[in-house]
């Protein structure tokens, strides 16, 4: 399913390194759109242009703070999994609770990367997360799993962290965006561009994640994010003619 993204990310390679400018103009204009769609998902209502301003500290009037911290934070959010990146730190919980605390950092303290302490339900899903007792232990098997899944082709291995980590949601909020966040921290460690879901794909989005969910089929949310990834590249075909 993934060999056109590979073709695609061999013939990225050989551009590789990419000029300083290059690679910040490409930078600016992924943390902006990944900010805005994956908040638009979630509900915040910033335009994408709304969102460009705040980001670069300006308040725009008509919405509401906790808006302007969702763009802030998410900003932040993924300058830290550059960071984790970068350093070639192995991913661990105390990193995923660091990611969980940005992302809702200003917004809700008391949760902020804290596992949730009650039960939830997740409206318009048929799908039911695990009981709030069984957090600990569902997070320990899922690192597990994660510790021994190297041999998996690596858009496989991010979709299967995003998705087994939003059944179990294991927060009270903000777990789509940590979610995200954890299935393009595995696509830039592999050398991929990070994978947008624009909020167009919404309901597509949700489709193929209860669909997973509720009777196992990884296929749907496999060719979503397989589409994705081929936008993904698209901005770095136009500057490098490829």
């Amino acid at each position: 399913m993934f060999e056109k993204i590979d073709e695609l990310k061999t013939e990225l390679d050989r551009h590789r390194p990419l000029s300083p400018s290059m690679a910040k103009n490409l930078q600016e204009d992924l943390i902006l759109r990944w900010t805005y769609h994956s908040n638009a998902i979630e509900g915040n209502t910033l335009t994408l242009l709304e969102t460009k301003v705040v980001l670069e500290g300006v308040t725009v009037g008509g919405k509401s703070l906790r808006e302007h911290f969702e763009a802030i934070n998410h900003k932040q959010a993924i300058e830290f999994v550059e960071q984790i990146i970068q350093n070639q730190e192995p991913f661990n919980e105390w990193q995923l609770k660091n990611i969980h605390q940005l992302i809702l950092s200003n917004i809700d303290t008391d949760n902020a990367g804290r596992y949730r302490t009650q039960n939830v339900i997740i409206s318009g899903a048929s799908h039911t997360p695990p009981d709030f007792l069984l957090i600990d232990d569902k997070m320990r098997e899922l690192f597990a799993w994660y510790d021994s899944a190297d041999s998996l082709h690596p858009v496989e291995r991010a979709c299967r962290l995003h998705s087994e980590f939003v059944i179990i949601h294991p927060f009270i909020d903000g777990n789509g965006r940590t979610a995200r966040l954890l299935l393009n921290f595995e696509l830039m460690k592999a050398g991929y561009p990070p994978c947008v879901i624009t909020v167009d794909k919404r309901l597509a989005y949700y489709e193929a994640l209860d669909n997973w969910a509720s009777v196992g089929d990884k296929s749907l949310f496999f060719s979503l994010i397989n589409k994705c990834l081929l936008e993904s590249f698209k901005p770095y075909q136009l500057l490098l003619k490829f």
